[in-house]
C-alpha cells in the first residue's frame, strides 16, 4: 500500500493510532497520501464505512472518491467522503428531528437568503439584504446565534441585524429550512448538546481525515473535535501557507490550537513538490517567506532547474494586459520555450492561462484578447446550480418533499406563470402569518376564501391539488427509467420548454438553457 511514497508520505499514512497533522505544500501530493492512508486503515482492520475523508469542495470529494476506487477497489463506496456541508446534511436527516427538523427539510440557496432577508428586515433593497446575510453568516461560522450576537455588538448597526437575524431565524425554522452555515452550525449543537447523538456518530466513524484544514473555520474545528473525541483519531492535511478562505471564516487558529488541545499530536511535513520546477519553487519561498511561519518549511524539487519565472513592470492594468497578450503572440508565432526533459515545444493557444486574483480583473484581459483576435474561455463561470432554470426546477423538487418550504412554494407556483398574480400571492402569505400556516397549508383553509376571491381561490386550489399528485407520483417511481419518464411527462405538462422559448429573444439562448434541463 505504500509503494511509490516517499519517505515522508509513508510516515504520514502509516501512523494510524493518534491525531496527526500533515503539513503538505502545494504539489507535495496529499491527495495521494490521503486515499493511501485510507488503505492502510482498511489495511489495518477498520470497516470502510467507519472512515470518514472530509474535503473542502464537491470536485475534491468526487477526486478522491475516485483516487480510492482506483486504489482500494470496490471497497472504496463504502467510505464516507464528502465535504463538511454534506456530512452536516447526513446527521441533521437522520437526528435532526432532536432540533425540530423533519427529515426532508429544504436547503436554501443564496438568492432565497436574500429574499427572506428582505421580508425580516422590512427592505426590498437587494444590497442591504446581502450585507445582512454576509454579517450573519459570520456570525454563524463564530458559532454564534441572535441572541448572542446581539449580546456581542458593537454599534446600533450590528444591533439592529441581529435583531433581524432573531427574525430571520425565525423563518427559516417555520420553513422546516436551512441554510449553508446551518449545515456546519447545527450538528455541532446536535453533537455538543446531545450526548446520545455524540456517542453514536462517535461510534460510526473510526478515523476522521480532513483535507485544506488551513481553510476550515472555528465551528468546523469543533465539528471535527466533537466527532473524534478524546482518542483523537484523525489526520489533518493542510498548508498554513495557502490559507484563501478567512474572508468566510477560516482561521489559522486551528492549526495553533491541534498542538494545545491534542498534545501527543503527530506533525509530519511533505516538503518535496511533483509539480513543479526548482525555479518555480524558489520564487515560491521567496514570496512566501516573509510570512509568519506556524511550522517552517522549505519546499524542493526533482524536476530540474526549468525556465527562469519573468517579473514584468507595468505602468497599469491595460498595459499589464497587453504585454502578457504579447508575450503570449511571440511565444505562438514561433518563440519555444525549452523543457529540461523534453527539449523545445511549440505552443497553441489551449497551452496558456492566465490567472487573475478576483474576477474583476478578468475584463481588462478579455478586451486585450479580442483585440488581438485570440481565442479564450474564462473559467469558473455559474454553476449550473446558480442557472434560473435549474433553480425553477430545484424549486418544485423541494415542495415536493417539503411542504413548508415557502420560498420553494413561490418559485414554482410562478413558474411558469399560472394564471396568479401578485396581489393573490401577497394576500395568501399575509394570512399564512396571520394563522402560523406555511403558504401551501394556507391553501387548504377553510377560512381562506374570506381574503381572497373564488377564481384566484380555483386557481391556488388547483396548484395546490396538483403538488399533492406530483408528490404522490413521485413516491411511487423507481429506478432511473421510470424516473426519467416521471420527469419528462411533468415537463411536458407544465410546458417548461415554452416556457424557456417565450421568455428569451435568442432561439440559441432558449436552446441552450432547455439543455441544461434535459442534463
Amino acid at each position: 500500500m505504500s509503494s511509490g511514497l516517499n519517505p515522508a508520505q509513508q510516515e504520514a499514512v502509516n501512523y494510524l493510532h493518534g491525531p496527526c497533522l500533515v503539513l503538505a505544500g502545494a504539489g507535495s501530493g496529499k491527495t495521494r497520501v490521503i486515499t493511501h492512508k485510507i488503505g492502510r486503515l482498511i489495511e489495518s482492520g477498520m470497516a470502510p464505512k467507519r472512515i470518514a475523508a472530509i474535503t473542502f469542495t464537491n470536485k475534491a470529494a468526487a477526486e478522491m472518491r475516485e483516487r480510492a476506487k482506483g486504489l482500494i477497489g470496490r471497497e472504496a463506496k463504502n467510505v464516507v467522503v464528502c465535504t463538511f456541508h454534506a456530512l452536516g446534511v447526513r446527521m441533521m436527516r437522520e437526528d435532526g428531528a432532536v432540533l425540530g427538523l423533519k427529515p426532508a427539510f429544504s436547503i436554501l440557496d443564496s438568492d432565497d437568503v436574500t429574499k427572506i432577508l428582505k421580508d425580516a428586515g422590512g427592505t426590498t433593497d437587494a444590497a442591504t439584504a446581502r450585507i445582512w446575510q454576509w454579517t450573519i453568516s459570520k456570525w454563524k461560522n463564530m458559532g454564534l446565534n441572535a441572541a448572542q450576537a446581539e449580546a456581542l455588538a458593537v454599534d446600533d448597526n450590528e444591533h439592529v441585524i441581529a435583531k433581524i437575524m432573531g427574525r430571520y431565524e425565525e423563518r427559516l425554522s417555520a420553513y422546516q429550512s436551512v441554510d449553508f452555515d446551518d449545515l456546519i452550525g447545527m450538528p455541532l449543537k446536535l453533537l455538543q448538546q446531545h450526548d446520545e447523538v455524540r456517542a453514536k456518530w462517535q461510534a460510526a466513524l473510526g478515523h476522521v481525515l480532513v483535507d485544506e484544514y488551513q481553510d476550515t473555520n472555528a465551528t468546523q474545528y469543533e465539528v471535527l473535535k466533537a466527532l473524534v473525541g478524546t482518542r483523537g483519531h484523525f489526520t489533518a492535511v493542510g498548508d498554513d501557507d495557502q490559507s484563501i478562505y478567512g474572508w468566510r471564516g477560516a482561521t489559522l487558529d486551528n492549526l495553533k490550537k491541534l498542538p494545545v488541545d491534542y498534545p501527543t499530536l503527530k506533525v509530519i511535513k511533505l516538503e518535496q513538490n511533483y509539480r513543479s520546477t526548482s525555479a518555480i519553487l524558489r520564487a515560491a519561498n521567496n514570496v512566501i517567506g516573509p510570512n509568519p511561519k506556524l511550522f517552517p518549511k522549505t519546499l524542493f524539487s526533482e524536476l530540474g532547474e526549468g525556465e527562469p519565472v519573468r517579473i514584468v513592470d507595468a505602468d497599469s492594468e491595460a498595459h499589464e494586459a497587453e504585454r502578457t497578450v504579447a508575450r503570449i503572440q511571440s511565444l505562438r508565432a514561433g518563440e519555444t520555450i525549452t523543457q529540461s526533459s523534453q527539449g523545445t515545444q511549440s505552443q497553441e493557444w489551449r497551452n496558456f492561462a492566465v490567472l487573475y486574483r478576483a474576477n474583476h480583473q478578468a475584463r481588462v484581459f478579455e478586451q486585450a484578447l479580442r483585440k488581438a483576435n485570440i481565442p479564450y474561455k474564462v473559467s469558473g463561470g455559474q454553476s449550473f446550480f446558480d442557472r434560473a432554470e435549474i433553480k425553477d426546477l430545484c424549486g418544485w423538487f423541494r415542495l415536493w418533499v417539503n411542504s413548508d418550504d415557502d420560498p420553494a412554494f413561490l418559485r414554482a407556483v410562478t413558474t411558469p406563470k399560472r394564471g396568479i398574480g401578485h396581489q393573490t400571492l401577497q394576500s395568501l402569505g399575509v394570512f399564512a402569518t396571520q394563522y402560523k400556516l406555511s403558504l401551501f397549508e394556507a391553501l387548504f383553509s377553510p377560512s381562506l376564501p374570506s381574503v381572497i376571491a373564488k377564481r384566484s381561490l380555483e386557481g391556488l386550489h388547483e396548484f395546490g391539488r396538483y403538488i399533492n399528485e406530483l408528490e404522490y407520483k413521485a413516491r411511487q417511481t423507481f429506478g432511473a427509467e421510470d424516473s426519467r419518464a416521471f420527469m419528462a411527462e411533468w415537463l411536458k405538462e407544465i410546458d417548461y420548454e415554452k416556457h424557456l422559448y417565450d421568455g428569451e429573444d435568442s432561439e440559441q439562448v432558449a436552446a441552450a438553457r432547455w439543455s441544461n434541463v434535459m442534463d
